[in-house]
């Protein structure tokens, strides 16, 4: 189901966005919104942590299946069913009573929002025309860079000046009015009765996945060395070394992963999991400095990120609009030296930054990203024949989720063990055995003394060793951005498998491949 035009259809293309826009939203919006629940509730940190782990648990367990539910009862279908458990889950969550009942209403929001994404990503394979993929994916990319910076901003104002519950019933109103448009503007696709469920597939991905997000997700508060965390990866491996296995030998695999026979998808798929830890470096860091470091409030920090933030909305469109001319790499080339270069630059990162030079910084390395994230997964996407974008869509999403886990705990870990390294370096050289420590504990207490805190020397002792471990902390975030640079340059190789003849003449095989069975069978 193409456009026969030639022309992309703008109204479909927005209600597609607008989900998508929603769901990611929602899983950062309601970060800003765990102090008060905790408050509310009267639970710790490692209960209230399940508010966000459950919906990144329930979104990386229905993702893979997604190919086959729009394949099997139609995309459209399945898109306002998605939006509608997402919008009812919503309501549910802003009924939540305690801190265990909002997990369970997240569970029910995870579901349909975790399948938005690949659902609206395979339509949009449908319903535009090749030669215009480009531009639709750049605008409907937008949602995956403008709504993890927008939602910090949105959540602190709803609960400065609302109040906790306005994060979810937000979500409603926005939720009803794109059903009805859906309903009313999307066509159906074509739906292939033949296709049976892969219940083993299904059951090895779940589990596979589930057991590896909560590993990456429990591994900094558990101890990435403890059983627990250790027997989750060993479960996590062989389960989805068992699903691979699996998929491999069923005539109608759930997820197709001989797509990565596809050398040009497969290489994507590397890029794109290297890339998206290369973008949490900045989204996961930068929060912790401004809010840390410099005092911001969630809200003033949101405000920081929303310059980046609108940088990459902008670039999106234009980056499509230029892969339909130019194809991907010259894009990947142009975006990748902005990357490497403003990554590394933010290892200059210190006490003193300005403002306004890190807000620059972070624009530029918006723009670089912008311009090629998009065309890395429309390069990879335009070598497969249409019918196959719903698992292809799938897989990408699923790569999305999982790179984006690691890359946050693998950025925590490093950002903890070099603070640590560094303190003791300081401790070491500048502690309280110094020979000058003594005499600067003096002044310290006296310079208190003098502002009318009557802190002594434990009061001067605890500012001294505050001093050292947020030199430290800021050292160690100019770390993490160094081994960021590091992982980025992991990917040059692979974008040089994205030239326009490598995926003209990829896109050749593959309909050669699938031209004698076409879709039945799903290959």
């Amino acid at each position: 189901m193409s456009s026969n035009d030639g022309k992309i259809p703008w109204p479909a293309l927005f209600i597609l966005i607008a989900g998508g826009f929603m769901a990611i939203l929602d899983s950062s919006i309601v970060n800003v919104a765990v102090p008060k629940l905790m408050a509310i509730f009267g639970v710790g940190a490692d209960s209230i942590q399940w508010v966000m782990t459950a919906y990144l648990l329930v979104s990386g367990v229905v993702i893979p299946v997604t190919g086959y539910l729009g394949d099997r009862f139609g995309y459209k279908r399945l898109y306002i069913y998605t939006l509608a458990a997402f919008t009812a889950g919503s309501a549910l969550c802003a009924l939540a009573w305690s801190n265990n009942s909002l997990v369970a209403f997240r569970v029910v929001q995870a579901a349909g929002g975790g399948m938005m994404i690949p659902v609206s990503m395979a339509m949009i394979f449908r319903i535009v025309p090749r030669e215009k993929m480009g531009t639709a994916l750049g605008v409907w990319g937008i949602t995956a860079m403008l709504a993890p910076a927008v939602g910090p901003t949105a959540g602190g104002y709803l609960v400065d000046n609302f109040s906790w519950h306005t994060i979810f019933t937000i979500n409603i109103p926005i939720g009803i009015v794109v059903v009805i448009l859906a309903g009313l503007i999307l066509k159906e696709t074509e739906i292939r009765h033949e296709l049976k469920f892969d219940v083993p597939g299904f059951v090895l991905s779940g589990t596979g996945c589930f057991a590896l997000l909560l590993a990456l997700s429990e591994g900094q508060d558990k101890g990435w060395t403890s059983q627990y965390i250790v027997t989750l990866f060993v479960c996590a491996f062989f389960l989805l070394l068992l699903f691979v296995l699996w998929e491999l030998q069923t005539p109608q695999p759930m997820l197709d992963v001989r797509l990565l026979r596809n050398p040009v998808f497969a290489a994507s798929q590397a890029a794109t999991a290297i890339l998206t830890i290369g973008l949490f470096a900045a989204i996961f860091l930068i929060p912790i400095y401004a809010q840390n470091l410099m005092g911001l409030t969630p809200m003033q920090t949101g405000l920081l990120l929303m310059p980046m933030a609108l940088t990459s909305g902008i670039m999106m469109p234009i980056s499509g609009r230029l892969f339909d001319k130019f194809g991907a790499l010259p894009l990947c080339v142009v975006g990748m030296v902005i990357l490497i270069t403003t990554t590394y630059k933010l290892h200059e990162i210190s006490l003193d930054t300005s403002y306004r030079w890190l807000q620059g910084m972070l624009v530029i390395r918006a723009a670089g990203m912008g311009l090629m994230m998009m065309p890395i997964t429309t390069a990879a996407m335009n070598t497969l024949p249409p019918f196959l974008s719903g698992p292809a869509s799938a897989l990408n999403n699923l790569v999305r989720q999982i790179s984006a886990s690691l890359g946050i705990a693998f950025l925590t870990w490093v950002m903890l063990q070099r603070q640590v390294y560094h303190a003791n370096i300081m401790s070491d050289t500048a502690g309280l055995t110094h020979p000058v420590a003594p005499g600067l504990i003096q002044s310290v207490g006296a310079q208190l003394s003098a502002s009318g805190i009557p802190a002594g020397r434990d009061g001067a002792v605890a500012l001294l060793t505050l001093a050292v471990q947020k030199q430290s902390m800021a050292i160690a975030i100019g770390d993490t951005f160094i081994v960021g640079t590091v992982i980025i340059l992991f990917a040059v190789p692979l974008i040089f498998m994205l030239s326009k003849k490598r995926v003209e003449a990829q896109r050749a095989i593959e309909m050669q491949r699938y031209a004698p069975k076409g879709a039945p069978g799903r290959a």
